[in-house]
Order: structure tokens, then C-alpha cells, then sequence
């Protein structure tokens, strides 16, 4: 066990896609840092992250996946910011969201990683920001300007790499029994928005850390993957927070942030498929820089990296218990068996 959450995997990921990433990113926060913008080019940093979602070696596919996923992530932002208006509304509409988002992606065969989580992240900074509806249009504009400059660089990466390949990478794709797709996507709704809404019991400052870490950790391919994600992550966390302390109290200007934030999206997209523990700790920083306003970077970092270990620990070990239900077969069988007990039942009224 401690030897898988330290060792480095082998990958066959190409060099160029952390670049990539680092582009998507960087390009939307340095524009909003020269026009005086930081808030709206940080929200087009995160919608720049679907740039993740090109697996295909087809320019045409790539393009396609692209796209669409695009579009996911303008839809999750405006799902999030119309229904952030009231504490108890918004779990269940994150719920109910992250729901079809499971069930959808696994019919739309997208349950390679990154899988749902960006949608879900997307979604849970939109249902956590203050609800106003005339900035709406302006935010989900952001998320667009995001997304097009990922699909610009997308084009771009697609026409000078995959101009002489004519093969397509082969995923090997688990199916699973309609009923099993159900019952998980029901169980990772659930767990999501119970995230949310505990955090809003709780009140905590920022919310969103709860559910987005929640459905991060339950990203593990197995029931004793999901734990290992999830001790990775409260490890990593810890010695992310520290790192960002230490950063901090340097008090860095606007600019360095920027920069920064460029540099972690490099380090964290090479780490990631080769020990997630490791990219956790770049991830807390950059998550951090990112999702943060100025002032609030700005002012105690004691009680920011505090509250921030807290909130993550709790989605954490909130993921931990929502994978151990995910993947647990017996729960799995009898919520099966009811189904089909259900819908009998029904045909036969009928």
C-alpha cells in the first residue's frame, strides 16, 4: 500500500499535452491580469482546463470531444449560478446535475479520466459564487472565452500532431450492467450533494472545496483505489497548504500569481498520471490561486490554509465513504434486485 502512494507509473502521455494545458490556462489569466480583469480571466483559466478532454489521435474527433465538452462546461456554470440562490436548493440541484453527468458520460462512452470531475468542479464554484443574476451573462461569457481559446489551441495541437496519423488509440472501455450505471450514478449524485449541503450546514466560507473534493477522491477505478486517492490526497493537501503558507507570506504580486499559476498547471498535468499524490500537492497551490479572490490571498494566510485543510479533509473522507458505496457489490446487487423488482411491478399495472 505505501508503496503505491510513493512509486512513479510509467505513461505513455505525450510531453507537449502539460504545455498544452499550460497554454489553456495561462493565456486567459495573463489576458485578465493586463486588462485589469483577474476575476473573469480566472474563471476562463478553469473552463481552459476541457482542454484535458482530447484523447483522440483523430483531429476530427478531438475537435468533435472538444467541443462538446465545450458546452458542458458552460452548461454546468449556468446550471451552478441559476440555482446558487438558496443553501438547500443548491445540493439538490448539484445532486440531481452530477447525477446525469455520471449516468450521461458513461452512454457518451467519456469515462476516461478526467472523466465527470471537471463538469462537477465547474458546477460547484458556480452554485457556491454570490447569486446575481445580471452578472450571469457576464461569467458564462468568461467560461465561453475560456473554452474557445482551449478549442483554438486544440485546432492548433491537432493540425501539427495529428496531421500524419491515421490510427486511433484503442480505450479499453468496461461495460457494466444498465442497472450497476444506475445505482452508481444515483450513489455519486447523492454523495456529491450531500458534500455540498453539509458544507452550507457547517458554513463554511467556501463551500465548493467540499463537494469538488468529494468527487475528486471518488474518481478511483476501484473501492480500494478510491481510499488510496483519498489518503494521497489529505497527505498531499497537508503538505500542498504548507507550500502555499510558505508562498504566501512572500506576499507575491499579482503577476507572480500569474505566472504561478502557468508553472503548477505544467508540474501538475506531468505528475498526475504518474503519482496523484505527488500532483495533489501542486494541485491544492494551484487550486488555491486559482479559485481564491486577491483579498482574500491577500489577507490571513493562517486562517486560509486552516480552513482550506478542513474543507478538503471533509470532502475527502466524505469521497472515501461515497466510493466504498460506489463500488460496494453487495449494496450494488440489492439496489439492483429492487429495480428490477420495481420495474416488473410497474409493466405488469400496466
Amino acid at each position: 500500500m505505501l508503496k503505491q502512494l510513493f512509486e512513479f507509473r510509467e505513461t505513455d502521455r505525450k510531453w507537449h499535452i502539460p504545455v498544452l494545458a499550460g497554454l489553456s490556462v495561462g493565456i486567459p489569466i495573463l489576458a485578465g491580469y493586463f486588462t485589469g480583469n483577474m476575476a473573469g480571466g480566472k474563471l476562463a483559466s478553469m473552463a481552459g482546463l476541457v482542454i484535458l478532454y482530447i484523447h483522440s489521435l483523430s483531429i476530427t474527433k478531438s475537435m468533435v470531444t472538444l467541443m462538446a465538452c465545450s458546452f458542458g462546461i458552460m452548461v454546468s456554470f449556468s446550471v451552478g449560478s441559476l440555482f446558487g440562490f438558496n443553501a438547500y436548493i443548491a445540493p439538490l440541484a448539484l445532486g440531481l446535475y452530477a447525477f446525469v453527468v455520471h449516468l450521461g458520460l458513461y452512454y457518451l462512452k467519456m469515462t476516461r479520466p478526467p472523466g465527470n470531475f471537471f463538469f462537477i468542479m465547474i458546477a460547484s464554484v458556480a452554485f457556491c459564487m454570490p447569486f446575481s443574476l445580471k452578472s450571469i451573462p457576464q461569467n458564462i461569457g468568461y467560461i465561453g472565452i475560456g473554452t474557445m481559446i482551449s478549442c483554438t489551441l486544440g485546432l492548433i495541437y491537432g493540425l501539427l500532431t495529428f496531421k500524419n496519423s491515421n490510427s486511433e488509440n484503442q480505450t479499453i472501455g468496461i461495460t457494466k450492467n444498465k442497472y450497476v450505471n444506475l445505482v452508481e450514478s444515483v450513489t455519486f449524485g447523492f454523495m456529491v450533494g450531500f458534500a455540498l449541503l453539509l458544507a452550507n450546514l457547517l458554513k463554511l466560507e467556501n463551500p465548493y472545496w467540499v463537494p469538488t473534493s468529494c468527487a475528486a477522491v471518488m474518481q478511483g477505478a476501484s473501492s480500494k483505489h478510491v481510499w488510496q486517492r483519498s489518503i494521497q490526497r489529505i497527505l498531499g493537501t497537508f503538505i500542498g497548504l504548507g507550500l502555499t503558507w510558505g508562498v504566501l507570506l512572500l506576499h507575491p504580486t499579482s503577476l507572480t500569481f500569474c505566472i504561478g499559476i502557468i508553472v503548477l498547471q505544467l508540474i501538475v498535468e506531468f505528475l498526475v498520471v504518474r503519482n496523484y499524490g505527488m500532483a495533489v500537492i501542486f494541485i491544492t497551490v494551484l487550486t488555491i490561486f486559482l479559485a481564491e479572490s486577491g483579498n482574500t490571498l491577500a489577507a490571513n494566510s493562517t486562517t486560509l490554509i486552516t480552513a482550506r485543510f478542513f474543507d478538503i479533509l471533509l470532502g475527502s473522507i466524505l469521497g472515501a465513504v461515497g466510493g466504498w458505496l460506489l463500488y460496494n457489490e453487495r449494496l450494488h446487487f440489492i439496489a439492483t434486485r429492487q429495480i428490477r423488482k420495481t420495474r416488473m411491478l410497474i409493466s405488469r399495472r400496466k
